[in-house]
């Protein structure tokens, strides 16, 4: 893919998935009933932590999430549309979690395929991916004193690692960016989804007390 091109598709895959997470950040912050100042910080750290942190460790200095208006005006923008029209949000079946399926996918692609951009090799622009993915989850989440869902039971950072992969792999064999951007976000929104409808998990520690030992 031409350069432009691929500027282009990174910056729409970036807004989309800025919204998007955005929304997740919004939503849960009024299902806390928090004030709107709240739900627009709550907001735009959903929405842009996973960025900032995937900038700064690609050297991409500043960071496009506090460079660009247009970072912060689609941030603001899901948190007033949240905040006022929560009802329309509230009809989705589990909105924080859709929202978030859908910005660990666009935000897992982006992030691996800027990092391809930048130069990293194979291997750790994956994992960047992973990093870009789940990093507004975890903010958001830390912000309202939860576990962040990465370290639930669910499938969270091994979807944002496999739809990152696919983006690598796919550089690596020459195949079309675009298809395979696609591809590597579709991998992942349905690896997410399909562990929140049906469960799907990692090996869970047994957390047992171990046997105690009777020998003198």
């Amino acid at each position: 893919m031409e350069e432009p091109a691929m500027e282009t598709l990174l910056l729409v895959l970036d807004l989309v998935g800025t919204f998007v997470f955005a929304l997740s950040g919004a939503t849960a912050g009024v299902q806390h009933r928090l004030d709107l100042f709240g739900v627009l910080v709550l907001s735009y750290a959903a929405g842009n932590a996973g960025g900032i942190i995937r900038d700064l460790l690609i050297g991409a200095v500043p960071p496009a999430a506090i460079s660009d208006w247009r970072y912060l005006a689609v941030s603001l923008l899901a948190g007033i549309v949240t905040f006022w029209r929560p009802s329309g949000i509230g009809r989705l079946r589990s909105p924080v979690q859709l929202f978030d399926a859908a910005g660990l996918a666009l935000f897992a692609v982006a992030g691996a395929q800027k990092a391809l951009a930048f130069g990293l090799n194979p291997v750790m622009a994956a994992l960047l991916g992973m990093l870009t993915g789940i990093g507004g989850g975890m903010t958001r989440d830390l912000l309202l004193a939860e576990i962040p869902t990465v370290l639930r039971v669910d499938l969270y950072a091994v979807a944002a690692l496999a739809g990152a992969a696919v983006v690598v792999i796919g550089s690596v064999l020459w195949l079309p960016s675009t298809a395979v951007t696609i591809a590597g976000a579709i991998l992942c929104f349905g690896l997410r989804f399909g562990a929140i409808r049906r469960g799907w998990h990692l090996p869970v520690a047994d957390g047992r007390e171990p046997p105690i030992s009777l020998d003198c």
